[in-house]
């Protein structure tokens, strides 16, 4: 447990962030602030979170209430689509920074706006101007990040997609790779939908971790950051509880093969 903070990973412009990052998503504003609570005296130092949400306040008072200062935490948000263009981005954000108390790492949630580039170049300015560490995309493709290097502007620090073994996406994890965006997984553990495949369950056994480990630590292994979310404090220590084995790449090959393009939310291959 004392590496799930201590773990980081640079960024393309120097801003270190912890690996592992806390989700909230589907958390109430009235369960929350407990939730994160117990998450924090956990050790994760990153929470992650989105306008969209509907929880950002309570996160905020987690965080202020927690007696942790407030440096030692990452937070992330997004901001959702329908804010579409530069002054209704840079508004969002200062709406979300009021309820949260700070922002690091701001994410445009999807690619769906058809302003989505004023939206990008909000997020630029932000960083240029010191309101946040880093700005990074959610669910680009590599189409969507093109656009953005075609008109000249900065890439993104980061993109936030849903990837586990069950959806490798492994062309867009080489591509990021190859522009010095890191990947960040969301649904690492597929909602608990895919934790009974045999083989997931036969590797867990060789190491003697539970089949939630092995997703997790699969996604380090990658040189990825990640997103897990729970309610449940046993398993915010199971899943930090990933720092101290590493997976063979015998075993790695093997969860690779278990690719089926298996998406719990919305597939971002379908937007233009």
């Amino acid at each position: 447990m004392n590496n799930v903070s201590s773990e980081k990973i640079k960024l393309r412009n120097g801003t270190e962030m912890p690996v592992l990052g806390f989700g909230t998503f589907k958390i109430s504003n009235e369960d929350v602030y407990r939730t994160v609570l117990d998450a924090l005296n956990a050790g994760y130092r990153h929470i992650d979170t989105a306008a969209y949400y509907g929880n950002e306040e309570g996160i905020g008072r987690a965080i202020r209430d927690s007696g942790i200062p407030l440096e030692e935490i990452f937070v992330t948000s997004k901001v959702w689509y329908s804010e579409d263009g530069y002054d209704e981005t840079i508004k969002a954000f200062e709406k979300s920074e009021m309820l949260l108390g700070k922002i690091d790492l701001y994410l445009i949630h999807w690619p769906r706006g058809r302003n989505r580039l004023e939206m990008w170049r909000a997020l630029e300015h932000l960083e240029q101007e010191g309101r946040i560490k880093a700005a990074g995309v959610s669910n680009y493709m590599e189409r969507h990040l093109e656009e953005i290097e075609r008109h000249g502007m900065n890439m993104p620090a980061v993109d936030q997609v849903e990837f586990s073994p069950f959806l490798y996406k492994k062309g867009l994890l080489e591509y990021c790779r190859s522009k010095h965006i890191i990947l960040e997984a969301y649904s690492p553990l597929t909602r608990g939908t895919r934790l009974d495949d045999q083989v997931l369950k036969e590797i867990a056994q060789r190491y003697d971790k539970t089949p939630a480990q092995i997703l997790l630590r699969w996604v380090v292994q990658k040189d990825m950051m990640l997103i897990a979310k729970t309610t449940s404090k046993e398993r915010m220590k199971e899943n930090a509880d990933i720092f101290n084995f590493k997976i063979s790449k015998e075993d790695m090959s093997r969860l690779d093969a278990l690719n089926e393009e298996y998406h719990t939310t919305w597939n971002p291959e379908e937007i233009e």
